[in-house]
């Protein structure tokens, strides 16, 4: 006899999201960690760490859009405090969002690769790895070299 695993179905995965997804968002989780992440004064550096890890575990039990949904009304006016270019920081939440989508055990992109593949979840899990690490140093270099994704903006802006 061969078992599945939990949420081994695309549509269990996603059903188990979105009921964690109003669960969370109902008692305010969300809300109450972008609040604390903000009332602590940290530095632009600090922040942006501390705001990817944010995203990196809300990415294990909730869908991206319903992260941004959830966290942004609290994170954004910190990150205004904090003089965060507000186009920078969204290229920065883009980024982190989709990084957190391949985390286990609900990313979003590890039930779209199994239906793909057909593979184990743990399996493709370990397989993201390495685009996990490599989205973590394109954060890196985003922040240390913020031109990367302002230029064109700053572009488009004067004409």
């Amino acid at each position: 006899m061969h078992f599945r695993t939990i949420g081994a179905l695309p549509d269990q995965g996603l059903a188990g999201a979105s009921f964690l997804t109003l669960a969370m968002g109902y008692i305010g989780l969300p809300r109450h960690l972008a609040e604390w992440i903000g009332s602590l004064g940290l530095s632009q550096l600090m922040l942006i760490l501390a705001l990817m890890v944010f995203y990196i575990i809300l990415g294990c039990f909730l869908d991206g859009i319903s992260m941004v949904v959830l966290t942004m009304g609290v994170i954004l006016p910190t990150v205004q405090r904090a003089g965060i270019d507000l186009i920078w920081f969204g290229i920065f939440v883009v980024l982190v969002v989709e990084m957190a989508q391949i985390t286990p055990p609900v990313g979003f992109n590890l039930f779209v690769l199994q239906g793909m593949t057909k593979k184990e979840i743990t399996w493709i899990a370990k397989n993201t790895m390495p685009m996990f690490y490599l989205m973590i140093v394109a954060v890196l270099l985003v922040y240390f070299f913020p031109a990367l994704v302002t230029w064109l903006p700053q572009q488009m802006m004067r004409g």
